[in-house]
């Protein structure tokens, strides 16, 4: 499978989340994910899907901390506690610190750190499911470069984690306390120190494999394709801008189709500036079609139904009502489910002999 498949639709689910704060359906966006993940996963595959759930809870836990301690501005009518509240001075007027916590100010937190957990989770699964290395070669030249930036930084945080758990291992060989305070100390020091010996050591690499040089081209060609891509990327802001506007529905998609053809030119005459070659690249079949086709579909689906339906897809805190289930957003969210069934499952590689 084509890895930009699997990142189109990662990224059409994650669009999906960004469209509602309905609990249930951001659920059902998260178990989706979560299915073809584990439907997909094997052993020996790169995986940070763990990483960001749990990435993803923290981001939920402290958006809920943060609600507590500063407040929210919805207001609320069912009190659950009463925290403290610290003077402030005059300049920092319109925050509070501490002060009664509400029931609807929490739900509103959780419903929002909720969405933000499902994108997480979502990103989580395409480096589950796609080797980020794969995907930056596939694309084009003109990006290589951007997507090597791209990929250091998604593939930072779960070798953070891997530091981190190697470290308490070899705490906890050695007797050593790994938790509390004193443990965080001890082991924080190694991973930042691990931390920088990696990236001297990716820098190193990738100057060694010619980072950041480029091929003589005209002068010509560079002027036309900087005009070609700053064009191109106007003409895109400048249609989605129509598009999403009531007076711009005319101009808005003949100068967005036109802006992302004059884009897509401009990185295809880029690409002479790395003069670089592809070692078995890998192949765009029909199953990569329908892989990004159902993240495509999720997203314009949940898009349309937050157009037509916005109270399902928002439910409100204020006064506080249970979430109820919307039948034909669900059913779209569940096409998602289609890399799972239509995907063969990867085997485990034989292991080298010794």
């Amino acid at each position: 499978m084509h890895p930009g498949a699997w990142w189109l639709w990662s990224l059409g689910l994650g669009t999906a989340a960004t469209r509602t704060t309905n609990p249930l359906l951001l659920a059902l966006l998260i178990a989706t994910a979560g299915y073809v993940v584990a439907a997909h996963r094997t052993p020996d595959s790169p995986t940070a899907y763990t990483a960001f759930a749990k990435l993803a809870l923290a981001v939920l836990l402290i958006r809920l901390l943060f609600a507590t301690a500063l407040g929210s501005p919805i207001p609320g009518t069912h009190p659950l506690l009463t925290l403290p509240e610290v003077p402030l001075p005059r300049w920092a007027q319109g925050i509070r610190l501490g002060g009664e916590v509400t029931a609807e100010a929490l739900l509103f937190a959780a419903y929002d750190g909720l969405r933000l957990a499902a994108l997480l989770i979502c990103v989580g699964a395409a480096n589950a499911l796609a080797n980020p290395a794969r995907l930056l070669k596939s694309l084009p030249g003109a990006l290589y470069e951007i997507g090597v930036a791209v990929v250091v930084a998604l593939t930072f945080a779960p070798h953070l984690i891997a530091d981190v758990q190697r470290l308490r291992a070899a705490r906890r060989l050695r007797g050593r306390p790994d938790r509390g305070l004193r443990g965080l100390l001890q082991v924080g020091l190694p991973v930042l120190e691990g931390a920088l010996e990696r990236s001297v050591a990716l820098a190193a690499a990738m100057d060694a494999r010619g980072y950041g040089r480029t091929a003589e081209v005209p002068a010509p060609v560079r002027r036309t394709t900087a005009a070609l891509t700053l064009g191109g990327l106007i003409g895109v802001c400048a249609g989605t801008y129509g598009l999403l506007t009531a007076a711009g529905g005319t101009y808005g998609v003949p100068v967005l189709l036109a802006g992302v053809v004059a884009a897509l030119a401009g990185l295809r005459l880029g690409g002479r500036r790395s003069p670089r070659t592809r070692y078995r690249p890998d192949r765009w079949d029909a199953r990569a079609w329908l892989v990004a086709g159902s993240g495509a579909a999720v997203a314009a689906l949940l898009t349309l139904a937050s157009v037509r339906d916005p109270d399902a897809l928002h439910p409100g805190v204020v006064p506080l009502v249970a979430p109820t289930l919307p039948l034909w957003p669900a059913a779209a969210v569940l096409l998602g489910l289609l890399p799972a069934f239509i995907v063969p499952a990867r085997t485990q590689s034989p292991e080298e002999p010794s």
